[in-house]
């Protein structure tokens, strides 16, 4: 980067406000580009698979909100390791961040054979215990199944990510998720469809296929995960220059960062299961309202992603600026930088609500041929359209206060406005408005959890205004 914000925030230079908006732009734009990527892989695997038949769709749709779960431990994981690495890179430790690369690597590789092994041994009952009907459940068991045997890869996608956009580099990540989009689609169009001749913009092209339909979109995704993740190790591991290996270094397995680790792991994950065993209690109340409503439900979730992604992404950015702030001691600047990446969260997903709103009919129809499944799913989309801006500021000061370490304020936040508004209220409208009611309960919660995290990010930057150290 011609102008390096971050390098001169660590030095100690002053920056004006121009340039740290430029410095949060800048991070959150490679970020946002990953997370928008792994948005149009799922686009990818809905709309191949939707053109199967709305059985097909409603079968992932079941088990989406568990892949959600298993997916969150993983994330989980390789924060507790990516937080303290962007404190140590801040504060020049370069080596002891490398150490911690180490300590972390072997850790999250055991945690997710071991999700792994949990995966694969409630496959076969978990689309019974979501409410899915007979005609979907073999299905979503294949998914589900092919992925957890995945899950090792995945876990090496996010964790090698995770701490090479803690350096501060995040366009390596940015664009190896890219990549991981075009292989998704390769992949899946050699899985999926069986071989046959197609016409593609007015020619008969003949195309070879395994014709393994919901499993080869379970599978097209696993390799693209495996290939991107052996990549990002590759880099993370032999061409990071803060994080490479060093011939000269003995790096040592570490029980206290292990320990320090799992401090702030601990409640990103429970926030992951209070959060995901909340979708899947949603997921129950979406389940008795038939295969429709179920595919509908799962294509506006994918859909919605495409507007709330971004505020991931600069989520992303935010984490790792205010984590090498603090690790700076620039106390002077943390709290400036805190809360304008939230402004600009705001800024971004407020358009892509209204963006959303207007374009919904043809997000969906992209996903689903179901002219059924496309008038409920643009209906429901439309009303999430108004809960962007308040999701944006609950998504933004999450990564805000997990930057700062403090990885308990989002747990309990998220665990307060999961299942005491939305849930309650979902299955309360569900039963007088259906698949619209449940979708109002969740625009609400999501304005509610909002509002609960600008009003907590004042409290603590006023307990403190210029240090964030106290967390």
């Amino acid at each position: 980067m011609k102008n390096n914000y971050l390098v001169k925030m660590r030095e100690g230079k002053q920056l004006s406000f121009s340039q740290q908006l430029s410095m949060i732009i800048t991070l959150s734009i490679p970020a946002i580009l990953a997370q928008l990527s792994s948005i149009i892989m799922q686009y990818i695997d809905a709309s191949m698979v939707g053109r199967l038949g709305a059985n097909d769709s409603a079968s992932i749709g079941l088990v989406s909100s568990s892949t959600w779960l298993f997916g969150g431990l993983c994330m989980a994981a390789g924060t507790g390791f990516s937080v303290q690495i962007a404190k140590r890179i801040g504060a020049n430790d370069d080596k002891s961040a490398r150490s911690l690369v180490k300590t972390g690597l072997i850790s999250v590789m055991i945690f997710s054979f071991l999700l792994l092994l949990i995966g694969v041994s409630v496959s076969h009952v978990l689309p019974v215990l979501l409410g899915g009907e007979e005609k979907i459940r073999e299905g979503a068991f294949w998914y589900f199944l092919i992925f957890a045997l995945s899950i090792p890869f995945m876990q090496l996608n996010y964790t090698a990510g995770g701490i090479i956009q803690a350096s501060g580099n995040m366009k390596t990540p940015g664009i190896l998720e890219i990549v991981m989009c075009f292989l998704d689609v390769i992949f899946n169009a050699l899985l999926i469809f069986p071989s046959g001749t197609r016409n593609i913009f007015g020619k008969n092209i003949f195309f070879i296929g395994a014709g393994l339909g919901i499993k080869g979109a379970a599978l097209g995704t696993a390799f693209a995960e495996a290939v991107t993740g052996l990549i990002m190790l590759w880099y993370l591991l032999f061409r990071s220059p803060a994080l490479k290996i060093r011939k000269s270094e003995k790096l040592k397995f570490s029980m206290s960062d292990l320990t320090s680790s799992l401090k702030i792991a601990i409640p990103v994950g429970i926030e992951q299961i209070i959060t995901c065993s909340a979708y899947i209690a949603f997921t129950k109340i979406v389940s008795p309202l038939g295969t429709i409503a179920i595919a509908a439900n799962s294509f506006s979730i994918t859909a919605e992603s495409l507007c709330y992604m971004p505020g991931y992404g600069i989520s992303a950015a935010a984490s790792t600026i205010i984590g090498q702030s603090i690790g700076a001691k620039r106390h002077d600047i943390t709290k400036k930088l805190g809360w304008l990446a939230v402004a600009v969260g705001m800024t971004v997903m407020t358009i892509g609500g209204a963006v959303m709103y207007i374009a919904a009919p043809l997000m969906i129809s992209i996903l689903s041929p179901n002219t059924a499944i496309q008038e409920l799913g643009s209906e429901i989309l439309r009303i999430e359209a108004f809960a962007e801006p308040m999701y944006a500021a609950s998504i933004v000061a999450s990564g805000v206060f997990r930057g700062a370490g403090d990885t308990s304020v989002p747990t309990v936040l998220n665990l307060v406005s999961m299942w005491a508004v939305r849930i309650p209220l979902a299955a309360y409208l569900a039963a007088g408005y259906g698949i619209q009611g449940v979708w109002l309960a969740m625009c609400i919660e999501l304005c509610v959890r909002g509002t609960l995290f600008l009003i907590l990010l004042a409290v603590r930057f006023q307990k403190k205004a210029d240090s964030w150290e106290y967390i």
